[in-house]
C-alpha cells in the first residue's frame, strides 16, 4: 500500500541518508491514482504489470522498464507477481546544472522495450538489476553507483531522443548540434527570467531565428512548445515558493511570473493535478 497519501499526491519518505527507493515489490493489490515529486522506474521480473499513467495504459512484459516522469498521475491493478519500482528524488538530479538538460527531456512516460532500441532496453534492464544488487550494500559507494546508473540511463534515453530528432528532422550531425546549442541558451535565457513576460520575438533572437522557424523547430526538438516550457518552469519555481508559509497564493503566482491568479490556478492545475492551495495545504501537513 502507499504510506503517505494526501488525496492523490504521495509523500515518499526516503531513508535519511538517501534520495531514492528500491521497491522489490511482490504485493498483490492495487494503486490508486496518485502522483509524487519522485521520478519512477518500474520493471517486472515476474509476469507483466500494468501501469496506467493519465490515459494510458502500459502492458510491461518481463525486462522491460517504464519510466514515469515526476509529477505524472499514475495507478496499478492488483496483478501478481514481482517487480522493481525505483523512486529518485528529481530534485536531486535537477539541481545539477550539467544534466539538467537530460532531466527536461523526460518530460512524458517511456517505455523502453526491443522495439524501441535494442541497445537501451538492454542498457535499462541491466540499470534495474544492477541497482537491486547494490541497493542492499552499505558500503559508502554503493548509494553513488546507484545515480552513476541512473545517469548513464537518463544520458542514453536522451542521445537515443536525438537521434531520433535527428531522422525526423533530417538533420545533419553539424545542424543537430547547432540546434542543441540554441534551444539550451533559449532554455538558459528562460530559467534566469521566467519571472518576467518574455516573447516569442526575444525567444527567435536569442536562437538567432526567425519566429515561425524558432516557434516551430523548438516544439519539433523538445515534444513540447516553448510556452509549455515557460509554464513548466514557472510551475515549478512556484512549486518552491508555495513551501513559504509567508507568500500568499497571489504573491507566488505573481513572483513566479503568471500574468493572473486564474491563469496560474488553471496553468498549476494542468501539470501537477491539484490546485496550488492543495499544495500547499499537502505540503503543510507533512511538516
Amino acid at each position: 500500500m502507499i504510506k503517505h497519501l494526501t488525496g492523490d499526491f504521495e509523500t515518499v519518505e526516503y531513508d535519511s541518508k538517501r534520495s531514492f527507493l528500491l521497491y522489490d515489490n511482490t504485493d498483490n493489490e492495487a494503486y490508486p491514482m496518485h502522483w509524487h515529486e519522485a521520478l519512477e522506474l518500474i520493471m517486472p521480473l515476474e509476469n507483466h504489470y500494468i501501469v496506467t499513467v493519465g490515459d494510458t495504459d502500459f502492458d510491461i512484459p518481463v525486462h522491460d522498464v517504464l519510466v514515469v516522469p515526476a509529477g505524472e498521475l499514475h495507478k496499478m491493478p492488483a496483478i501478481p507477481g514481482r517487480r522493481l519500482i525505483f523512486q529518485c528524488d528529481s530534485s536531486v538530479l535537477s539541481g545539477v546544472s550539467a544534466i539538467e538538460s537530460v532531466i527536461r527531456s523526460i518530460s512524458s512516460p517511456i517505455l523502453i522495450n526491443k522495439e524501441l532500441n535494442k541497445e537501451l532496453h538492454s542498457l535499462a534492464k541491466k540499470t534495474l538489476l544492477d541497482i537491486l544488487s547494490l541497493n542492499n550494500k552499505k558500503n559508502e559507494l554503493a548509494d553513488v553507483k546507484v545515480y552513476i546508473s541512473l545517469v548513464t540511463l537518463l544520458t542514453s534515453i536522451r542521445e537515443f531522443q536525438l537521434e531520433e530528432n535527428k531522422l525526423y528532422l533530417d538533420l545533419d550531425d553539424s545542424k543537430l548540434d547547432e540546434y542543441s546549442e540554441k534551444f539550451n541558451s533559449v532554455m538558459q535565457y528562460i530559467d534566469a527570467n521566467y519571472m518576467y513576460d518574455i516573447s516569442l520575438d526575444r525567444l527567435a533572437d536569442v536562437a538567432g531565428y526567425s519566429k515561425y522557424h524558432f516557434s516551430r523547430i523548438f516544439k519539433q526538438y523538445n515534444s513540447m512548445s516553448y510556452l509549455q516550457y515557460i509554464n513548466a518552469r514557472r510551475t515549478k519555481a512556484a512549486e518552491h515558493l508555495l513551501l513559504d508559509p509567508n507568500l500568499s497564493i497571489t504573491d507566488v503566482a505573481m513572483q513566479a511570473g503568471f500574468k493572473s491568479l486564474t491563469t496560474f490556478n488553471r496553468i498549476f492545475k494542468e501539470i501537477k493535478h491539484c490546485t496550488p492551495s492543495d499544495f500547499k495545504k499537502l505540503f503543510s501537513a507533512h511538516q
